[in-house]
């Protein structure tokens, strides 16, 4: 069984590479970008909630978020291991989401961490040419990473794998399945 959480700041190649190792591990990638995206497509009443936010350009609250993973983790495909993208995004969804898997009788097998310098991270979302990359957004988000999400690290000591998320996608991948390997 495999339970991971993938984190990185934004511009990482965390959702390239969830997509990547869920396939190579035959596990569920759960992102909650696509959650978002899934229930306020199906009208469901978390994704109404979850699009009063949205639209109003604010963050999704965690209330709204953690009940949404824990219906996907609840769905049979993720009962044998999966792969969380953008989830948790603090230490507040981590102890949730602690509590979570500690009432399903399991825990996380693994953090694992993409590990990319800033400037590398600033320079391929500049090369994407999305009209919302603009230099000063990016490094914004990147402080927001920074002051949220980076106290993770310190919160998943135990379990955290850092991997050098610069190279290919493949090579990438096998980094992080190698650490993976190493680890068991």
């Amino acid at each position: 069984m495999t339970r991971l959480v993938l984190v990185g700041p934004p511009g990482a190649g965390k959702g390239t590479q969830a997509v990547a190792l869920s396939e190579r591990l035959s596990i569920p990638h759960i992102s909650t970008g696509d959650l978002f995206r899934a229930h306020v497509g199906e009208q469901t009443p978390l994704g109404q909630e979850a699009k009063r936010y949205i639209d109003s350009g604010e963050l999704v609250p965690d209330s709204v978020t953690n009940e949404m993973v824990r219906e996907r983790l609840a769905e049979p495909d993720a009962k044998a291991g999966f792969l969380l993208d953008g989830f948790p995004r603090n230490t507040k969804q981590a102890d949730v989401l602690g509590q979570m898997l500690v009432n399903a009788g399991t825990k996380l097998d693994a953090v694992i961490q993409l590990e990319v310098a800033e400037d590398v991270v600033v320079g391929r979302l500049l090369s994407r040419g999305r009209s919302d990359d603009k230099e000063d957004v990016i490094r914004r988000r990147q402080q927001v990473y920074r002051s949220e999400t980076a106290p993770l690290l310190e919160y998943y000591g135990g379990i955290l794998i850092a991997v050098d998320g610069v190279g290919e996608v493949g090579e990438v991948s096998t980094r992080v399945l190698d650490a993976l390997r190493d680890r068991s």
